[in-house]
């Protein structure tokens, strides 16, 4: 029977924990790594709901893309969000691992199933991670024909599902170049203008981001942090399935 350790040991051969930001809390967060697991459920966020599906389930363990904690807590009592959701699971024996932005940037990762959602071709990390070619931040690449950006964004749409989404620039705007960046990801925007992108497809960015944006020329298409990384999270599960 595989146990938290089995699980922790491959997600981290999939998601390599020098790959995650140095911001970052990555890894086995919460359990005991020889416990068995014979129940896995993963999740984009754990909140009091998908905690409480956990439960009801009765899971091992959770994946959980983002993490809890994600920043050091100086108590855990359920007097606190994330207080409460780390003493329930505790107290049900319940795992927690999460790769977060290991995942967004590794070989099969988010930012690399965004790239192949939109159909684009010849893609590379926005920021290598030591000169690969296949791992690092982000993705850039190209349409196989350019599009008006108001184009794009309906493409973009269809891909992955949504039914709104924001746009930054202009309508008619040319674009064939591509950046894509999942979560709240405004930071990559000088990545992509250093790449040449036209557009960058992310989850959310801050305003003054946008604005930075239309300056330089650079088109964005913001779909939401849960549309960005939601496609990834299930295709985790369905690793997961396959490998154990």
């Amino acid at each position: 029977m595989s146990t938290v350790a089995d699980v922790s040991r491959f997600l981290s051969t999939l998601c390599p924990p020098v790959l995650a930001e140095q911001w970052d809390n990555t890894g086995l967060l919460l359990g005991d790594d020889t416990r068995p697991v014979q129940s896995l459920m993963t999740c984009l966020t754990l909140t009091r709901q998908t905690c409480q599906e956990a439960i009801d389930r009765g899971v091992d363990m959770v994946v959980t893309h983002h993490p809890v904690p994600f920043r050091p807590l100086s108590s855990i009592t359920t007097m606190s969000h994330y207080g409460w959701i780390l003493w329930q699971l505790a107290t049900q024996r319940i795992a927690v691992y999460s790769p977060h932005t290991a995942f967004d940037s590794c070989a099969d990762g988010i930012n690399a199933r965004l790239s192949r959602l939109l159909e684009l071709e010849d893609v590379h990390p926005l920021r290598p991670f030591e000169q690969d070619t296949f791992v690092g931040a982000g993705r850039t690449g190209c349409l196989a024909h350019p599009m008006p950006l108001l184009d794009f964004a309906q493409h973009v749409k269809q891909k992955l599902g949504v039914k709104f989404l924001q746009i930054v620039g202009s309508p008619d705007m040319s674009v064939s170049r591509v950046a894509v960046a999942c979560g709240a990801a405004g930071e990559f925007l000088e990545d992509a203008r250093r790449c040449g992108c036209h557009v960058i497809v992310l989850g959310e960015a801050r305003y003054h981001t946008c604005l930075e944006a239309e300056f330089w020329g650079i088109g964005m298409v913001l779909v939401g942090h849960y549309a960005s990384e939601r496609h990834g999270v299930e295709r985790l599960a369905e690793i997961l399935r396959e490998h154990f």
